[in-house]
């Protein structure tokens, strides 16, 4: 789920986690009302916050276990040890949380999502505020998540996160789910292609004859862009290298690029 700030992103995952009351509108998950049959539906949620809200002078696997009682889940040392070898924590169980590092302790907030084993896991901005090698260390951890059956839903400020990872995009807008699309789909149905050329020689302006295909011509004038849908019938290329021709626009090199999803992104919260 991306949004800018203030979208309304937290404020959603907080109502659906039933943390927060609705003013309007019913919630279910996976059937079950949020209000009216709020422990069968909390049971079936995770929820890692973006804060770190720790007893810093528990011990790791101690704040574990205690939140797997939370939910009435009987003891079960086996599922324990496996989510904390999932998380690389098994050889920090009897460390005291205060000794833990910033990313470690990221990782604890995953275990005691995860210790009532719930179908569903929101990760509200897990890797805020961490550096480049530990979110990296986070994707694979969601990967593995996904891989094991749960459902995860993601915010996150970092589009990159969202390209890599995700199977579906949603995206907030003023407390509004403006589009919830199935990524490559989206990117498909909203992508705009580019084709660049390098120019042999630099122009000083587009020539009036081209001025129908919305060129760009670059800073230092040595390249021109063309923006076309290559899903929406002909791309109109043919057309433009016969104008180019015509008007006398030598190139020496070309390339296509596809909108990315940050662009996407971009253009959508802008509208």
């Amino acid at each position: 789920m991306l949004g800018p700030n203030g979208a309304g992103k937290t404020t959603l995952i907080n109502i659906v986690c039933g943390i927060v009351t609705k003013t309007s509108g019913t919630v279910t998950v996976a059937g079950h009302d949020n209000v009216t049959d709020f422990r069968a539906a909390r049971r079936l949620i995770g929820l890692v916050p973006q804060e770190l809200h720790l007893s810093i002078f528990d011990k790791t696997i101690d704040t574990v276990v205690f939140s797997r009682r939370l939910y009435g889940k009987p003891a079960d040392a086996a599922y324990i040890e496996k989510i904390l070898k999932l998380l690389s924590l098994w050889d920090k169980k009897d460390q005291k949380i205060m000794t833990l590092s910033g990313g470690m302790k990221r990782r604890l907030l995953i275990a005691k999502a995860l210790a009532h084993e719930p179908q569903i896991l929101f990760l509200d901005e897990p890797s805020a505020g961490v550096d480049v090698e530990l979110r990296k260390d986070m994707w694979n951890v969601v990967r593995d998540l996904r891989a094991a059956g749960v459902t995860i839903i993601l915010t996150t400020h970092y589009i990159e996160e969202a390209e890599e990872m995700a199977d579906r995009v949603g995206i907030i807008r003023k407390g509004e789910l403006i589009v919830v699309e199935d990524k490559a789909k989206l990117v498909h149905q909203l992508g705009q292609k580019r084709l660049t050329l390098q120019l042999a020689k630099p122009l000083k302006a587009i020539p009036k004859k081209l001025a129908k295909y919305g060129l760009t011509l670059s800073e230092d004038r040595g390249e021109i862009t063309y923006l076309y849908d290559g899903h929406e019938g002909g791309t109109g290329m043919s057309d433009l290298f016969a104008d180019l021709a015509a008007a006398r626009v030598a190139y020496s090199d070309l390339r296509t690029e596809q909108s990315s999803l940050e662009e996407i992104f971009i253009g959508l919260v802008k509208t």
